[in-house]
C-alpha cells in the first residue's frame, strides 16, 4: 500500500520557520517528481514547488527564495523548508508523488502563521 505522509506542521509567529517532511511507503520517491502544494478552505489549491528526480527545483513566484524542497533519497523523504513565515502562508501544506502514469498525495499538514 502507498501512502505519503507529511508532518513538520503547526502554529508559527510570523518571521518564523518550518520544516515539512513528507515519508513515502509503497514508494520509492526518488523515482518520482516530487511537489508540495498548498490549499486554503475556499481557495485554489497552489503548486508550491517541485524536485524532479535528478534533483532540479522549481518555485512559485510567490515563495522564491523564501521555500526550498529538497530530498533525502536514502530517508525516502521530501523536505519543505520554509522561512521567513507570513500570515498568508497559512494553509494546508500537501506532498504529491508524480510518476507519470500513476500519482499519490498525503493527508496534508495545517501550517498557521499567527502573532
Amino acid at each position: 500500500q502507498v501512502q505519503l505522509v507529511e508532518s513538520g506542521g503547526g502554529l508559527v509567529h510570523p518571521g518564523g520557520s518550518l520544516r515539512l517532511s513528507c515519508v513515502g511507503s509503497g514508494v520509492s520517491l526518488k523515482f518520482n517528481r516530487m511537489r508540495w502544494y498548498r490549499q486554503a478552505p475556499g481557495n485554489e489549491r497552489e503548486l508550491v514547488a517541485t524536485i524532479t528526480p535528478s534533483g532540479s527545483t522549481d518555485y512559485a513566484d510567490t515563495v522564491k527564495g523564501q521555500f526550498t524542497i529538497s530530498r533525502d533519497n536514502a530517508k525516502n523523504t521530501v523536505y519543505l523548508q520554509m522561512n521567513s513565515l507570513k500570515h498568508e502562508d497559512t494553509d494546508v501544506y500537501s506532498c504529491k508523488a508524480d510518476g507519470g502514469v500513476s500519482c499519490y498525495w498525503g493527508q496534508g499538514t495545517q501550517v498557521t502563521v499567527s502573532s
